[in-house]
């Protein structure tokens, strides 16, 4: 399956405008013509089919002809809130990966170790967005705007908030701490990891020191464990 994606459609839109960019990938690259059924989701669980009314390399149109509602393949809730790594392409492939595998809600947090405190969301939003149609999947990761991380741990969470570190501290595996179906908030640090006073005022506010395995993981490879972990537990 093609799977295309539009925010803007909806269970009452009735056709839909391409814009030249995907009217040319459509109608040039694809090779769809008139009559032809493209498969279109706004990344809020439906899917729509859509015949193409007017193939135009310019201006594709398309008659929305079916709506179905996709429920999301896992019954929990998954937020990782993780530091931006120094080389783009890690937290990159991150996103990539964590999307193909099921997470609800990723928040960029800048800590004191971060090497990297400017985000490029569009770009990360594209990544996020292909990643959804390469797998197959209805529902689009919530991406939040970058938050520093003494103002990010401040907000009031539902479910369970862990924060993974390396200090030296007591701290059960992640997979013991997490309860099926339940919420899941996970904090994952920079390259350097939480400084300590990030650390005190995480578990300040209750947050649940976990451990991720005996290894030490980078930051990217650590926010995939835990998405895996929690989808396991899950299973």
């Amino acid at each position: 399956m093609q799977l295309f994606y539009n925010k803007d459609i909806s269970n009452e839109t009735k056709e839909i405008t391409f814009d030249k960019v995907e009217s040319r990938h459509i109608v040039r690259v694809l090779r769809k013509k008139e009559g032809d059924v493209l498969k279109i989701t706004n990344g809020k669980g439906f899917l729509f089919d859509a015949a193409i009314s007017f193939a135009n390399d310019k201006r594709c149109s398309a008659n929305i002809i079916h709506v179905e509602k996709k429920p999301k393949p896992w019954q929990y809730y998954l937020h990782i809130a993780i530091a931006p790594t120094k080389n783009n392409d890690r937290i990159e492939w991150f996103l990539e990966k964590a999307t193909e595998i099921g997470i609800d809600e990723i928040t960029p947090i800048i800590c004191q170790n971060s090497e990297r405190r400017v985000v490029k969301l569009e770009r990360f939003e594209k990544i996020i967005q292909s990643a959804m149609k390469q797998s197959l999947k209805f529902t689009l990761p919530k991406l939040n705007n970058p938050i520093k991380f003494n103002d990010f741990i401040k907000k009031d969470f539902d479910g369970q908030i862990c924060i993974a570190h390396c200090e030296d501290h007591q701290k059960n595996h992640l997979k013991s701490v997490i309860q099926p179906l339940e919420k899941t908030t996970v904090l994952i640090g920079p390259e350097g990891d939480f400084s300590v006073d990030e650390i005190k005022k995480a578990l300040d506010k209750k947050f649940i020191p976990i451990s991720l395995g005996e290894s030490r993981l980078r930051t990217e490879t650590a926010g995939l464990v835990a998405v895996n972990l929690v989808s396991f537990v899950n299973e």
